[in-house]
Formats: C-alpha cells, sequence, structure tokens
C-alpha cells in the first residue's frame, strides 16, 4: 500500500470514528450522564385551589385562556357559570411540551407531536395516551375559582 494510500483511507476511518462519537454524544438521558430535565408538575388533585379569575376583567370573550400554574382556563361558553370554563394541565403527557387551546376546533393541540384532548382533557388523538388532569371550576359573585 502506497503511503498516500494508507494516509487517505487511515484518515476517512478517523473521520468515521470520530462521527460516530459526535452522534452518541447527542443522544438524551442518563446514557452520558446528562440528566434529563425536569418536566414541570401540574398541581395534584386535592391540592385546593390553584389559581382565581376575575370574570369582570379577564376571560371576556369564548376562547379567551389564561395559564398559570401549568393549568390552563378556557372560557367555552358565554355566561359565568362554572359550565362555561374548563381547566386542565397545561402540560402535554407525552412529552412535557406546553399545549394550547384551538378554539374553532373545540379541543386542546400539543404543538409538538400533534396529540389532541378533549375540552375535558381526553385523549382524542396520540401519540399521548393518558388525558390531561382536570381542575374544578367554580364561579362567585363573578369570581372564578380553579382547584384540584
Amino acid at each position: 500500500m502506497e503511503r498516500g494510500e494508507f494516509i487517505s483511507k487511515f484518515g476517512i476511518g478517523v473521520i468515521a470514528v470520530c462521527a460516530g462519537c459526535g452522534i452518541a454524544s447527542c443522544s438524551s438521558g442518563s446514557k452520558n450522564n446528562n440528566p434529563v430535565p425536569a418536566q414541570p408538575v401540574p398541581p395534584a388533585a386535592g391540592s385546593g385551589n390553584v389559581f382565581s379569575a376575575d370574570l369582570n376583567s379577564e376571560l371576556l370573550n369564548i376562547g379567551d385562556s389564561k395559564i398559570l400554574k401549568n393549568v390552563i382556563l378556557v372560557r367555552l361558553a358565554a355566561g359565568n357559570t362554572s359550565t362555561s370554563f374548563t381547566a386542565v394541565q397545561v402540560i402535554c403527557t407525552h412529552q412535557g411540551a406546553t399545549i394550547g387551546y384551538n378554539a374553532n376546533q373545540g379541543i386542546f393541540i400539543c404543538p409538538s407531536h400533534g396529540s389532541e384532548f378533549s375540552q375535558a382533557g381526553q385523549v382524542v388523538q396520540g401519540p399521548a395516551t393518558a388525558p390531561l388532569q382536570k381542575y374544578n371550576v367554580t364561579v362567585t359573585n363573578n369570581v372564578l375559582t380553579v382547584s384540584a
């Protein structure tokens, strides 16, 4: 084997090995001792009041939403009754992305992988398999309270 041919083949081999090491170092999780970031946790069931909203100044229109403490609250209908609203965890159960509410379709959608959830938090379309946690909504004197 000629010197130039050896150097060429050796160089290609070194590049292949380095590329493989680079790809392996980009993998996630504890395989390379990089911790996976902790996902936000929504308030646990039974933990009491999560937050309140003043219906005189907030959530005035159908489709309006408010996100606070990893919960999304959405006005579904006119009127200041508890059935005019829904509140679910804002964190997708598939991989932890923040979901949004699509008022035209009347569903929650995860922008990362397309999971869809009903207004009650049930899975309509995966890849998510677990429902969103649903929260209680009460309205007293135009003050809405979300509780777990």
